[in-house]
């Protein structure tokens, strides 16, 4: 069954329009759409559908919408418990199969260690992944990107994530420069050259 699009019109979703009605419409390149199965609307030079069969070239795009601080540590927050809960879960485990005394303090004082190495890798893992994004910055909706929007590296991500030990040497104010830049940078995105966005809403 051929896609049906809902349209953005004056501010406002229309539809659904099936591809011969939207080619009736004289549709835009930048015009926003969205299919049922798509999360987010897109510009429809963004779609490879409507490239194809409505002759539109897919253009740069140019990053506008930036998440918030209070996102960001929201999102931050999320990622500290999903992965401080895994890992205590793991050492939970491992110490009731130990019965040494010593064996299982270690265990339990290893975890401060443990659990920010493992969130610094998760971090790396997940901003460069398909997603652009830890879990908690998926449920908040932002992702990280370079300064054109596209994916980062995994190396890039690692950088970025080490570059935030600059952010905290500040008294985290490094943290709190988001607040007075256009794109809502902080420090370490500053240093590592990239941007933290957000969803597009209407």
């Amino acid at each position: 069954m051929p896609a049906s699009y809902l349209l953005v019109i004056n501010g406002k979703p229309e539809g659904p329009f099936t591809i011969e009605q939207l080619k009736g419409r004289d549709i835009k390149a930048g015009d926003f759409l969205k299919t049922a199965a798509m999360d987010d609307y897109k510009e429809a030079h963004e779609i490879a559908e409507l490239r194809q069969l409505l002759g539109f070239r897919q253009q740069p795009l140019i990053p506008q919408y930036f998440g918030s601080f209070d996102q960001r540590l929201l999102a931050s927050a999320l990622d500290w418990f999903f992965v401080s809960g895994v890992c205590i879960l793991v050492a939970l485990i491992i110490t009731l199969l130990t019965a040494d005394k010593a064996t299982r303090l270690f265990i339990a004082f290893g975890l401060l260690a443990v659990i920010p190495a493992v969130k610094f890798i998760y971090q790396a893992i997940m901003e460069s992944s398909v997603k652009q994004a830890t879990y908690g910055k998926q449920i908040l909706h932002i992702k990280v990107c370079d300064m054109q929007g596209d994916r980062i590296s995994f190396a890039h991500a690692l950088g970025r994530n080490f570059a935030k030990l600059f952010s905290a040497l500040t008294f985290f104010v490094g943290y709190l420069m988001c607040f007075f830049n256009k794109q809502q940078q902080c420090l370490h995105d500053m240093i590592a050259g990239t941007l933290v966005m957000k969803d597009r809403l209407f």
